[in-house]
């Protein structure tokens, strides 16, 4: 018989070097403290703060991370684009082309729980050629079971998007949890049907920084609009954010909540 609650911990997005030294050093502090079942982080920056690579995936699910999500610098890696590499915990955005390699969607098994995990993509802001992730999850909900816990990462720049899909689909999923804007924010809650929402997790990087980037690029770039090299940090003090999510297996419900805004030397 499955346990009657499972523990659910997810990482913001995982920015290149002090990102990967963040999100090992918040896991070995609060995977036993915390009782942690499951772990889901993002690893679309894992690479250089521009995607994730078959060997930094691999670093990853050595940490103990069950899951990795992407968004919108999926392509930015090759090893992304090899149907030969075996990224087999890996989920990749659903509105993405169909012909990508990965699964948008992926069900993980843990002590009889079923834990869904999908990664969609917002198309606010976001410059890509994508289908529309409202569609695209009442299909993958028509296609799923209601007998799974359901974690949504949906990967976009707009605030008001990630809320509106929330709340579109209050009730259908366990949770909805917002990344890509690096930046934790403050509006954890659980919504009218059930469903815990996040705006946004936030980041795991260089904590002196602006969103995971050396500081003088990002506001060259910002104050002139002139090209600006895009460095990341290699060392100096760190940032985990995170949140963890105590769910009842039998309503597949989030009942309990706790963030992570902590800094690492």
């Amino acid at each position: 018989m499955p346990n009657k609650f499972i523990t659910i911990l997810f990482l913001g997005d995982i920015c290149s070097t002090l990102g990967r030294e963040a999100a090992k050093k918040c896991i070995d502090i609060y995977k036993e403290k915390k009782k942690i079942d499951f772990i889901i982080a993002n690893g679309e920056n894992t690479t250089h703060g521009n995607g994730l690579s078959f060997s930094h995936y691999n670093e990853l699910i050595s940490y103990g991370i069950d899951a990795v999500t992407n968004g919108n610098h999926f392509m930015n890696v090759r090893d992304a684009l090899n149907p030969d590499l075996n990224f087999e915990n890996a989920v990749r955005p659903y509105n993405l082309d169909p012909s990508l390699p990965g699964v948008g969607t992926k069900l993980f098994i843990h002590n009889d729980v079923k834990i869904r995990v999908t990664n969609l993509l917002g198309r606010v802001f976001i410059n890509m050629s994508l289908s529309n992730p409202f569609y695209d999850f009442e299909k993958i909900l028509k296609e799923t079971g209601d007998d799974e816990i359901h974690i949504v990462d949906f990967h976009g720049e707009a605030t008001a998007e990630k809320r509106c899909f929330a709340e579109y689909f209050d009730g259908q999923a366990t949770a909805v949890i917002g990344t890509h804007t690096h930046v934790q924010t403050n509006d954890a809650k659980i919504l009218n049907k059930g469903t815990f929402f996040l705006t946004d997790v936030g980041m795991n990087g260089a904590y002196d920084s602006v969103l995971g980037v050396e500081k003088e690029g990002s506001i060259t770039k910002t104050m002139t609009g002139k090209p600006a090299a895009f460095n990341i940090p290699r060392t100096g003090n760190k940032l985990s954010n995170a949140v963890i999510l105590k769910i009842d297996t039998k309503s597949k419900k989030v009942i309990k909540f706790e963030l992570i805004n902590d800094i690492y030397l």
